[in-house]
């Protein structure tokens, strides 16, 4: 009967049985495929947190099956299914790229490589969102957080180096310092201002093909611009004492 309801995908049927049956098949050779199967009823039901249970138990207790290949691919999937929204804790999807690269380190010659290496792509994707939005918070609240924004878009390029963005986020960062030097008290805005150059010498020795050029001489220009302004304004001062 549980075999009849596992092909017609009643699962939680299926899972049910499968419970009640198992003590009576333990050692029995049948009871490898009902495992099997009973993490996959677990797995359809949508219980990803069980079946990725199931899954690890199953590669624990049948090490040489042949199913094994397929039951670390699953467990690691499991976690990826319980991925959340891009604002949420991002601990599964974490723990799904670890699991699959684990996975292929063992697995290196499985068909399933190519769609375990596109999974963590797309995992890796929601962690770089993830943490250009929180980048963008510090930004978004302005003085003084305009220097906590520098930090976090520099630390998103260094976290995601191969990026196709990392251009946009280094141009992120000049934006943040020159906001952070703009609102600055008066003694600390050449320092500051200066900040901002150095980082667009380093985007013009990273990027020197970027389409983001422009932007980014536009701001050391400004930068400049005002550190000559507040050198005049000192010489001035020092002139009339």
């Amino acid at each position: 009967m549980a075999e009849q309801y596992y092909t017609q995908k009643k699962y939680d049927k299926a899972q049910q049985i499968f419970d009640d049956i198992f003590p009576y098949f333990k050692g029995d050779p049948r009871f490898e495929d009902m495992y099997f199967k009973y993490a996959y009823c677990a797995y359809y039901s949508k219980d990803y947190l069980n079946s990725e249970n199931l899954f690890k138990t199953f590669t624990e207790s049948f090490p040489n099956s042949s199913k094994e290949d397929e039951a670390e691919y699953m467990r690691a999937y499991c976690f990826y299914m319980q991925s959340p929204k891009v604002d949420l804790d991002q601990t599964n999807t974490q723990k799904a790229i670890s699991l699959f690269q684990a996975y292929i380190g063992t697995h290196p010659e499985s068909s399933r490589v190519k769609d375990a290496t596109n999974i963590m792509d797309l995992c890796r994707k929601k962690l770089e969102l993830k943490e250009f939005k929180n980048a963008q918070l510090y930004y978004a609240i302005g003085y003084p957080d305009f220097k906590a924004a520098a930090v976090a878009f520099t630390t998103l390029m260094e976290d995601f180096p191969d990026s196709d963005k990392s251009d946009e986020y280094k141009l992120d960062v000049i934006k943040s310092y020159y906001k952070y030097a703009e609102q600055s008290l008066f003694s600390k805005q050449e320092e500051r201002y200066q900040k901002v150059i150095t980082e667009c010498d380093d985007f013009k020795d990273r990027f020197p093909e970027s389409k983001l050029k422009v932007d980014v001489t536009n701001f050391r220009t400004l930068s400049q611009n005002n550190i000559n302004k507040l050198k005049d304004e000192q010489a001035k001062a020092t002139t009339q004492r």
